[in-house]
C-alpha cells in the first residue's frame, strides 16, 4: 500500500489500518513544526513521547465538574449498583467423554431426590460424590456474584425465587450439578462519593477521545494525504 502524508512516504506495518498510520504521521509532523522533535529523528520512543508532548500542549481536555458527574450518575443508575450475591452450595456430577452420560444422570437425579428429603446429608453426599474439589468444604462455593460462574449455573442460581435445594438438576457443560442456595443478597446503589472519581475518569476519556478525534481532523485539512482518508475540518487547531 502507497501512503504518503505531505509527500512523506509513510510505512504502513502489517495488520495497521492506513488512517491510523496517517494520523500518527500527521502527529509527527506538527511536532516537527512545533520544535518538539528533531526532523532526522527515527526512534519510536522518542516519536511517541514528542507525540505526548504534542498533545499535552495542543489538546486540552476539560477536567468534568461535580456537576456533569452528578448527571452522569442519576441518567445511569444501573452503572452503579453492587452485583446481586447469593452463597451457593453444590455437589458436581462431571461429564468427560468417557462418561456414560444416562448413567451418570441417573445417579444425580437419585442423588438430588435423597437430599430433597434428607437436606442434612448435603454435606456428606458432596464429600462422597461431588467431583469438584469443593466437595471438600460440603460442596461449599462460598457467596458468588453475576460473572463469577458459568452462563448455565448463574442462571440458575439467580433465578426469582430460588433458595433451598433447587428441585431440578442444573445442567452445565462440566456436567450435572446438585443446586443449594442459602442466601441472597440483594445489590443496592453505591453512594455518588464512592464512585465520583470513576465518573470523572470516564467522562475525562470520553472528551479526551472527541478532542483529539478533532484535532487530528484539522491536521488532516491542511494536510495532503494519499492512501488513506480522514476526515477534515477547516475548523482552527485546538489551543
Amino acid at each position: 500500500m502507497i501512503l504518503s502524508v505531505n509527500g512523506f512516504a509513510v510505512t504502513v506495518d502489517a495488520g495497521q489500518p492506513a488512517e491510523l498510520a496517517a494520523a500518527r504521521e500527521l502527529l509527527r509532523q506538527r511536532a516537527i513544526a512545533l520544535a518538539l522533535l528533531e526532523p532526522a529523528t527515527e526512534d519510536d520512543e522518542t516519536v511517541e513521547a514528542a507525540i505526548e508532548a504534542l498533545l499535552e500542549k495542543e489538546v486540552v481536555t476539560p477536567v468534568p465538574t461535580d456537576a456533569e458527574c452528578r448527571r452522569y450518575y442519576e441518567r445511569n443508575p444501573a452503572e452503579f449498583e453492587s452485583g446481586d450475591l447469593v452463597n451457593v452450595r453444590h455437589i458436581l456430577f462431571q461429564v468427560t467423554p468417557q462418561v456414560n452420560v444416562p448413567h451418570m444422570r441417573v445417579r444425580a437425579e437419585q442423588a438430588l431426590n435423597t437430599l430433597l428429603a434428607e437436606p442434612d446429608r448435603f454435606a456428606a453426599l458432596a464429600a462422597e460424590l461431588s467431583n469438584c474439589p469443593s466437595g471438600e468444604q460440603g460442596g461449599n462455593l462460598g457467596q458468588v456474584g453475576r460473572g463469577d460462574m458459568v452462563p448455565e449455573f448463574e442462571k440458575a442460581v439467580f433465578k426469582f425465587g430460588a433458595s433451598g435445594i433447587l428441585r431440578d438438576l442444573v445442567k452445565t457443560r462440566y456436567g450435572f450439578h446438585i443446586v443449594a442456595v442459602d442466601l441472597r443478597i440483594p445489590g443496592r446503589k453505591l453512594p455518588f462519593d464512592v464512585v465520583q472519581e470513576r465518573i470523572a475518569e470516564r467522562l475525562r476519556s470520553q472528551v479526551e477521545e472527541r478532542a483529539l478525534r478533532q484535532y487530528v481532523s484539522v491536521l488532516a485539512g491542511q494536510a495532503e494525504i494519499e492512501g488513506a482518508h480522514i476526515e477534515a475540518s477547516a475548523s482552527p487547531l485546538v489551543q
